[in-house]
């Protein structure tokens, strides 16, 4: 049996490639920011949601969200929200028919 590990190499390319790429990003604050940016689009793809969405959503809540409230807007949070929305909106729909 040949040993392959192609798929595995494939999967951390990007990671690779952007490591040599962000190497230098500019102001030393911008690395942190780049980061956090990576990982709501992480975890928007996780929770198989959609990104632009989602923070079109959280753009215009948060300025009005607080420290104690600002939890909700996660994207699990958010996409589990979106459910229940979509289910009450799907069985109000089937309650008019």
């Amino acid at each position: 049996m040949e040993i392959d590990n192609n798929p595995v190499e494939n999967s951390i390319r990007p990671t690779a490639i952007g490591k040599k790429n962000w190497l230098f990003m500019g102001h030393p604050k911008s690395g942190s920011r780049a980061a956090t940016f990576y990982t709501l689009m992480g975890n928007c793809h996780r929770e198989g949601i959609n990104a632009e969405a989602y923070l079109t959503d959280l753009f215009t809540r948060l300025p009005a969200e607080t420290n104690q409230t600002g939890h909700r807007r996660t994207p699990k949070a958010w996409a589990t929200d979106q459910r229940a929305l979509n289910q009450s909106l799907g069985k109000h729909c089937a309650d008019t028919v």
